[in-house]
């Protein structure tokens, strides 16, 4: 019997030190963590695929994405009480292993009653029928109580942190609405400023984004948790908003003449380095499309219509035409197989690179009217889009 209470003793200090570093690398700690072996990864690796598994039976639409949307917030409140209730747990079997002398009703106490002992310490609720009688016990209720209270106050100073990196996650995404549709796409990205002839803004929006998938790239390592929560429309997500970015300078690589191309290549970089990044720390393989997401007809209308919006194009000969082709094949195929992974994990859409059809953003909707679409789209002559502010 004294072999059993001392591997349970062993047991519960194990399970206390290993929840202790598994919340302290969740919340605490601001950078990647690189070991196999945490709580906190097997609990969102096996919850993600019953929660997932689920999604894949109901038929896509806002049903799915309702029901999608809660796993996040709903999988950090089970995260927190596994953690809860382990430590819990771990004090009990440390009681019981090293025979804690309590004045209760039941003599000599079950482990039933030093887990209901310790659950009250810990959260500080406190049992009026059950007290430890000599001073090691209650060096160790004390112990337990100053924790449970020290855990409680870090966890709920935590969730305002989260919140408040998903807020500036998404009122970024929410500036793309009107800059390149809903969803987005790197050609009405392209198309809008030519066509409202803000063309020199290009620069600045590029320079925005490549600050804003530096944060996506911060926040998301070292709170991963905020990779499972949802934007608030069903049309736009911060995997759509970065994939539509890394088609965008793609896309100005490749086939636009650009004054300067290097601000370009730098929210190419980041955006590319957000999403492999993501893969790694997320566990998910790279995976390509299986369909080509710019076949070459789409190629060439989308060509085709960046000229008549007045961008200067590359290709003016079949060797340029050829060159941008090809590097155009070349950028895609440094981000797209990472994006495509991501997608398929978290059961989003990825964004088209030139939509089939038109429709209306956002902004341009409402619950009593439809509107159609207007501003920039790539259906609006050029001259047109001022009408729908008037």
């Amino acid at each position: 019997m004294q072999t059993v209470r001392l591997l349970c003793m062993l047991a519960s200090l194990l399970l206390f030190a290993g929840i202790l570093i598994d919340s302290f690398e969740t919340i605490l700690q601001p950078r990647r963590v690189v070991h196999r072996f945490r709580l906190a990864r097997f609990f969102y690796r096996n919850t993600w695929k019953l929660w997932r598994a689920a999604a894949l039976l109901i038929k896509p639409g806002k049903r799915r994405e309702g029901y999608l949307s809660i796993f996040g917030p709903l999988s950090l409140l089970g995260l927190f009480g596994v953690w809860v209730i382990g430590l819990i747990f771990s004090f009990a079997l440390l009681h019981w292993s090293v025979q804690t002398t309590l004045h209760a009703p039941e003599q000599p106490p079950t482990f039933l009653t030093y887990l209901y002992f310790s659950g009250a310490t810990f959260l500080t609720v406190g049992a009026s029928d059950i007290a430890p009688a000599y001073v090691p016990g209650r060096a160790l209720a004390v112990i337990e109580a100053g924790l449970g209270f020290a855990f409680l106050a870090v966890i709920i100073s935590y969730l305002p942190v989260l919140y408040e990196a998903f807020s500036q996650r998404e009122i970024v995404i929410s500036l793309l609405d009107a800059r390149a549709g809903s969803p987005p796409s790197a050609a009405e990205a392209i198309l809008r400023p030519a066509r409202s002839g803000a063309g020199t803004s290009v620069e600045s929006f590029l320079r925005e984004w490549e600050r804003w998938a530096a944060e996506l790239l911060e926040s998301h390592l070292s709170f991963p948790v905020l990779s499972y929560y949802r934007s608030q429309h069903d049309n736009q997500s911060w995997l759509a908003a970065l994939t539509t970015m890394l088609d965008t300078t793609a896309l100005l690589l490749a086939e636009v003449k650009l004054a300067s191309s290097y601000q370009a290549q730098l929210t190419f970089a980041i955006a590319r380095h957000a999403a492999v990044d993501l893969c790694l720390v997320l566990k998910t393989p790279a995976t390509a499309p299986q369909d080509d997401r710019l076949p070459p007809a789409q190629r060439q209308r989308l060509r085709t219509l960046l000229r008549q919006a007045g961008v200067e194009l590359r290709d003016e000969t079949s060797e340029a035409r050829e060159a941008s082709d090809a590097k155009l094949t070349e950028l895609r195929a440094m981000y797209e197989p990472f994006v495509n992974a991501l997608a398929q994990r978290f059961l989003f859409s990825l964004p088209q690179i030139l939509p089939p059809q038109v429709t209306a953003d956002n902004w341009q909707r409402s619950a009593w009217m439809q509107r159609t679409p207007g501003i920039g789209s790539l259906s609006a002559p050029a001259g047109d889009e001022t009408d729908h502010f008037g």
